[in-house]
């Protein structure tokens, strides 16, 4: 078998495993006790008569509810499955293995206790009722996997109704963790964030978001190129200006960027481009190994579709990026959600913040960095993995100061105290999980 036979059938089996052990396990995630159960009468505590005295604390002060319940702790995470990973519009139901495993990373890697909600609705209206309906048992909402443009509406009118904090990790969690990846990047490369120029392929919700993000921690919106899948964004797209009311920020972008006024497609903006982030059309040939063989020395690409990344890694390179990175863990450079949201949400449920702010995310995004960087940066090393637990409680201190900074946290308390309590109740999800394992609760997968 040739090198990239090899690497091709590891690519794959991710997705043989995942078809093998879905089934198996049957779900994902379950609901299991967390209080003490010494024998039946316990029950007359935690069931009636005696539930009865802290729902009536609880009517006379609704914010009780963050002591005497869970809510403090509980997330829902909410789609509609019309734009599931790299799948498109697959449907509510072929939604709930992703929303499953989202809920899982919640646990295990931030603590978070969350519950994959999946509506049979498109209607933006509609999901933004459910959503609202849905705030008295939650502590927070994560939407994921749904399509733009509603996924903003959805977002920004939520955000303005809702007294708890709702984020859409396909937009604000993907861009904290790329604007971490690019901090590092360019350390490796010595390039400067405001000088460089900047290829976006792709201009769905993610990609808009990374922007707005880069642009705030400080990429030069003149010198980004950014393509749909109609060819670079300028004043000149009718097709654009025509809905701009419905596309508000791609329309914006054609006003601030692309100075050049550069008119063509995804070669055409690559061209002489320090960095190249592509989160489009799952490859592997979106993008061609020329239009990489054309970019600046020491080229970075970030190839990020889901499932498969717009370009092989080892042909990237072989095109000559100096520096490369996926959304997948069996490659070099994962650069994916999974390391932002189980740290941030950490961090804003500990200090109850009302919502999460573009400052919140590049507080994340530059723990996220110096935590590998502290671990020592390379070509092939931009962010920690998931197996270094310890990133994630850091995220959620220095996502819980800026909260507090900016006056929207509900609890005051220090770095370290933020620290302590995060890394307390993650540790304790992964222990639990471990022991669950030991014992038997959780079978070992077959054949192991």
């Amino acid at each position: 078998m040739s090198t990239t036979d090899e690497l091709l059938a590891k690519a794959r089996k991710p997705g043989e495993d995942a078809m093998r052990l879905h089934p198996f396990y049957r779900g994902k995630t379950e609901v299991v006790p967390k209080c003490a159960v010494r024998d039946v009468n316990d029950f007359s505590i935690w069931y009636t008569p005696g539930v009865a005295e802290p729902c009536k604390a609880i009517k006379a002060d609704k914010e009780a509810v963050y002591e005497y319940t869970n809510k403090w702790n509980t997330i829902a995470v909410v789609s509609d499955g019309t734009r599931v990973l790299g799948l498109g519009d697959i449907g509510p139901e072929a939604g709930m293995p992703v929303m499953e495993g989202k809920a899982l990373l919640f646990k295990y890697l931030g603590g978070v206790d969350a519950v994959p909600i999946c509506l049979d609705t498109k209607d933006p209206a509609n999901i933004i009722s459910a959503v609202r309906w849905l705030q008295p048992s939650f502590g927070g909402i994560n939407l994921e996997d749904i399509a733009q443009p509603k996924c903003f509406e959805i977002l920004d009118t939520l955000r303005a109704q809702m007294d708890i904090p709702v984020w859409h990790d396909d937009q604000q969690g993907t861009a904290t963790v790329l604007l971490a990846g690019l901090i590092n990047a360019l350390k490796v490369v010595d390039k400067s964030m405001r000088d460089v120029k900047l290829a976006m392929i792709g201009a769905g919700a993610a990609n808009i978001a990374i922007t707005r993000l880069l642009f705030s921690a400080g990429v030069t919106p003149g010198n980004t190129i950014i393509v749909d899948s109609k060819g670079t964004l300028h004043p000149g797209r009718d097709d654009i200006a025509a809905r701009q009311h419905e596309f508000v920020d791609k329309w914006r972008f054609c006003q601030i960027t692309n100075a050049d006024r550069v008119i063509g497609g995804i070669a055409e903006a690559m061209k002489g481009a320090d960095v190249c982030i592509a989160l489009s059309k799952a490859g592997p040939d979106t993008i061609k190994k020329e239009w990489v063989a054309s970019m600046a020395k020491d080229a970075i690409l970030f190839a990020c579709a889901n499932p498969v990344p717009e370009i092989w890694p080892w042909d990237a390179k072989e095109a000559g990026a100096r520096i490369v990175a996926t959304g997948r863990s069996d490659f070099p450079n994962q650069l994916n959600n999974s390391l932002g949201f189980p740290g941030i949400f950490r961090g804003t449920l500990d200090v109850r913040a009302k919502t999460i702010t573009d400052e919140m995310c590049i507080a994340a995004a530059t723990e996220l960095a110096k935590c590998a960087e502290e671990r020592g940066l390379s070509e092939d090393f931009l962010a920690p993995t998931m197996d270094d637990w310890e990133v994630f409680p850091r995220e959620a201190a220095a996502v819980g100061v800026m909260a507090q900074e900016q006056g929207i946290a509900r609890i005051q308390a220090s770095r370290e105290e933020l620290y302590q309590q995060a890394a307390r109740m993650i540790k304790r999800a992964r222990d639990l999980t471990q022991t669950m394992m030991k014992e038997g609760y959780i079978p070992a997968p077959p054949g192991d």
